[in-house]
């Protein structure tokens, strides 16, 4: 395949500028007619070439779709949908316009050509995992074997808005209290390795060496003494130690006992199971709604709904509704998941209308990790200035005693 920049007048007598990938300059021309575009200029476009622009954008993310681009994307192409205008011309229209997301644009290339292969959108969607997940890609076929592809795009949409607003609210009540977990460190390395030396010169200095010190001074003064000896290995070790944590949590073995230390602590336990939920409701109930199969929805939501230990609950549980048993009575007996949701699952399976009532589910969820996440704030904040005054104390301490006692000493 070859990257090919064109100058077309659209139906509108509009210049468009852009690219498109094909195999050859006539291939090109036929793509661009079909939809709808009338070529005046059609170059191949230079490659293996990197700008600096897109190093720097490779080194800061921009090859990476931001999920309210995505959302973006979705209800635009809703709203063109929902209006009467054909696929491959709102998909053309999309990717002549984004311009803050030149990696989102080459995505939507790639799905034009597929669609204009006789691909359906899901399947060409699919292709792309980073930025269209299992749930994603799942709803839109079944939005187009239904023929509602523009009312599954607008429940996507709020879906993805629903979810990015949870991330935003947990990383901004965090964000405080890792700060001052930051400060903290920062200032306790500072102090050992530039400030306590000094002062035990200058003690060492008043009071000679055979000076008498408390146990205290002597515990910091070896502390620093240590830091400031082997501050490079200590560095070293805490880098390597925290890459190779980060590097085994991202393996499937590591991720899974992770999930599973998290759902131990406390106050993060709590936290975790009400996301989790959160996660299977709305996701569950979307599959559903948009009229995918049960077994089929249970098996995308376990792997959309983000922890290892609940995707192989979930996974589980499709085996157990495969062999007959109600999906409401599966939840009930696993004690992950909270006595209100088999409950409400009991009401929508009796009711028929499951998906509106895990809608409800998670909402509540989602309103419950707020105050949650809150308290924990509220809670973590405190710890931390105590933490901060302690350390600040023991220094103080550390260095005022042995002055009082040399003072002493002088009388």
């Amino acid at each position: 395949m070859t990257i090919f920049s064109y100058t077309a007048i659209d139906n509108k007598g509009a210049p468009v500028n852009s690219t498109i990938d094909q195999t050859d300059r006539t291939s090109a021309i036929n793509a661009l007619t079909k939809q709808g575009l009338r070529p005046i200029s059609i170059k191949e476009a230079k490659t293996g070439s990197t700008s600096p622009n897109s190093m720097f954008s490779n080194l800061f993310g921009g090859n990476k779709v931001k999920s309210d681009q995505l959302v973006m994307f979705t209800r635009q192409l809703s709203a063109m949908v929902g209006a009467g205008v054909p696929l491959l011309r709102a998909l053309t229209a999309l990717s002549n316009h984004i311009a803050e997301s030149p990696m989102l644009k080459k995505i939507l290339n790639g799905v034009i050509h597929d669609v204009e292969a006789g691909s359906t959108l899901g399947d060409a969607l699919g292709k792309y995992p980073n930025t269209f997940n299992d749930v994603y890609v799942n709803m839109v076929r079944a939005g187009e074997a239904a023929g509602i592809l523009e009312e599954i795009l607008k429940r996507l949409a709020l879906q993805q808005e629903k979810s990015a607003t949870m991330r935003k609210k947990i990383k901004s009540s965090m964000s405080y209290p890792v700060v001052l977990l930051s400060i903290t460190v920062l200032a306790f390395f500072g102090l050992m390795l530039f400030v306590i030396p000094q002062i035990g010169k200058i003690l060492t200095d008043l009071g000679g060496a055979e000076a008498k010190l408390p146990g205290i001074t002597l515990a910091m003064l070896g502390i620093s003494g240590f830091i400031t000896k082997f501050w490079y290995i200590i560095f070293v070790v805490l880098g390597g130690g925290t890459y190779g944590i980060l590097r085994y949590i991202k393996t499937p073995r590591g991720k899974f006992r992770f999930d599973y230390l998290t759902l131990k602590l406390p106050l993060i336990k709590i936290i975790v199971m009400k996301i989790a939920v959160a996660h299977f409701a709305r996701t569950f109930s979307a599959l559903i709604e948009a009229g995918v199969a049960v077994l089929e929805a249970l098996n995308v939501t376990s792997r959309a709904v983000g922890n290892a230990i609940y995707e192989k609950a979930l996974v589980e549980a499709e085996e157990e509704v495969k062999n007959g048993k109600t999906l409401s009575s599966v939840i009930e007996a696993n004690s992950l998941f909270p006595p209100i949701v088999s409950q409400m699952l009991l009401v929508g399976e009796e009711t028929g209308q499951t998906n509106k009532v895990l809608v409800k589910v998670a909402d509540f969820y989602e309103e419950e990790v707020d105050v949650a996440i809150e308290g924990i704030s509220s809670i973590i904040e405190p710890i931390m200035i105590v933490i901060m005054g302690s350390m600040v104390g023991l220094i103080a301490a550390s260095v005022m005693m042995p002055i009082a006692g040399l003072a002493q000493t002088i009388k």
